[in-house]
């Protein structure tokens, strides 16, 4: 049946059946039987009938000419005698009202004995064979209305069984060889089919098996167009993106280890130098500890925000809200701080933008983007906001100054912990989950955050927000 070949550690192979290809391999072998069977018996017994009446309507046709050829012969004798004196010229007679006279093998439908002749007295003029036979069908000859004798000629049943090893038995044979070589070729395409649909079936299984026992190396061949081929490709892009997210998983608790070790670190520096009497116990020494304390409460928020919009659970409370006010307000409030971080604003807000929002997240998502230009651009900086519609969207451009980062990092800013190496890379400061919040954040309302290369010199952030009623 269908076996798949699977080769152990050791190089040797072993065999295995392919469940789905043995019921394949069944199911399409007992379908052709079945067809061929019944194409076998359907088409003897329209042999056997259609034979049949067509033996019927040949015996009578051929009866109708000999009758019409013995009436024809009779009229200028008035009698039977010459044929009765002699009974050998019947079988000329015969072929030569049927046309058979010059065929070297006569018609095995139109032999003399297959008919006889009986006078008006209904005595045989051309007796039968064999005297016991009694079944003929008669046919009256007539001339000018007067019956001057009856035609007998053989049933088409009692023609069948003599030619039965002539034409049926031939006939039934080649049918039979037919079915037999159809059997053969479905023996061969079901087997075929099942091994083929078996071995990739079997190896999706093993990969599959492969992959829920964590092992994401496994890959499946892509070969041909088919939707088995296109499951292998589905299949491993999957293996691909479960692996590419383990890494991540790895990565991401490794940073995530890494970020809390730092705060931890200096609190246990500091709190041990109290100890030893080398740092004062006093409020200045409390406030430092203060700090790192809220370092990492931050961290621990942010790491739980993140986790909440993983789980799709971030609380959020969206409300019908003025997203040209919002911001405009924000960066009013905001622009003294940015001057003294020695950082110019200028800002293009188109009114009357209504959004589906959160007040608080959104205000917390420009604060991100605003620490992240700050912490990120050489100063004197400058930070460009602006605010337009593009059909049923809001669109917020942020763009800030030098420096900037190269193209391979764009795509990469979100990524959690992720810090680009370079000109926008600093030592100290915040823990790179600011613009992974943002991206979070603008998803949660339903937009999307993209970066690009700013005209100042430095990034574009640009966000897409789903205006809740174009006509306002």
């Amino acid at each position: 049946m269908s076996l798949i070949s699977l080769r152990t550690p050791l190089g040797r192979f072993r065999w295995r059946f392919s469940r789905l290809g043995l019921k394949l391999f069944l199911i399409i072998l007992s379908v052709n039987v079945a067809i061929s069977t019944g194409a076998f018996l359907a088409v003897s017994y329209s042999i056997d009938r259609g034979f049949l009446e067509y033996l019927n309507q040949a015996q009578e046709r051929r009866a109708t000419l000999l009758a019409d050829s013995l009436v024809t012969r009779w009229q200028p004798r008035q009698s039977w005698a010459w044929l009765e004196r002699s009974p050998e010229r019947w079988p000329m007679v015969v072929r030569h009202a049927l046309g058979q006279e010059h065929r070297e093998r006569p018609s095995p439908l139109g032999e003399a004995q297959d008919f006889v002749l009986r006078d008006a007295d209904e005595r045989f003029v051309i007796p039968p064979h064999n005297a016991s036979e009694s079944n003929w069908h008669w046919l009256t000859l007539r001339s000018d209305d007067e019956e001057i004798g009856e035609l007998g000629f053989r049933p088409p049943q009692q023609v069948m069984e003599r030619m039965e090893n002539r034409f049926l038995e031939r006939q039934q044979r080649n049918l039979m060889i037919i079915v037999l070589s159809l059997g053969v070729a479905s023996f061969l395409l079901a087997g075929g089919l099942s091994w083929w649909l078996g071995r990739r079936t079997r190896a999706l299984a093993t990969a599959t098996q492969r992959l829920t026992e964590g092992d994401y190396h496994s890959r499946l061949p892509e070969r041909g167009r088919d939707e088995l081929s296109l499951l292998a490709r589905d299949f491993n892009v999957l293996a691909a993106s479960l692996e590419a997210s383990r890494n991540a998983r790895a990565r991401w608790v490794s940073d995530t280890a890494h970020e809390l070790r730092t705060p931890l670190a200096v609190l246990r520096g500091e709190i041990e130098a109290m100890q030893d009497g080398i740092r004062p116990l006093n409020q200045e020494s409390l406030g430092s500890l203060g700090q790192e304390v809220d370092q990492l409460e931050r961290l621990v928020a942010d790491l739980r925000l993140l986790s909440q919009s993983d789980a799709g659970a971030l609380d959020i409370q969206l409300a019908p809200m003025n997203l040209s006010d919002a911001l405009a307000g924000r960066l009013e409030d905001a622009e003294r701080w940015l001057n003294d971080s020695d950082m110019s604003l200028t800002r293009q807000i188109a009114p009357d933008m209504m959004i589906r929002g959160d007040a608080q997240r959104l205000r917390q998502l420009w604060d991100n983007l605003m620490d992240n230009s700050c912490a990120y651009t050489s100063a004197p900086g400058s930070l460009d906001v602006t605010l337009t519609q593009d059909g049923n969207e809001a669109v917020v451009s942020w763009q800030d100054s030098a420096p900037g980062v190269p193209d391979s990092e764009l795509a990469r800013l979100t990524e959690r912990l992720y810090r680009v190496e370079g000109s926008r890379n600093r030592s100290s400061g915040g823990s790179g989950l600011g613009l992974s919040i943002a991206s979070a954040l603008v998803h949660a309302h339903g937009g999307s955050l993209s970066a690009s290369h700013s005209t100042l010199g430095g990034l574009c952030w640009t966000l897409r927000f789903p205006l809740l009623n174009t006509d306002n």
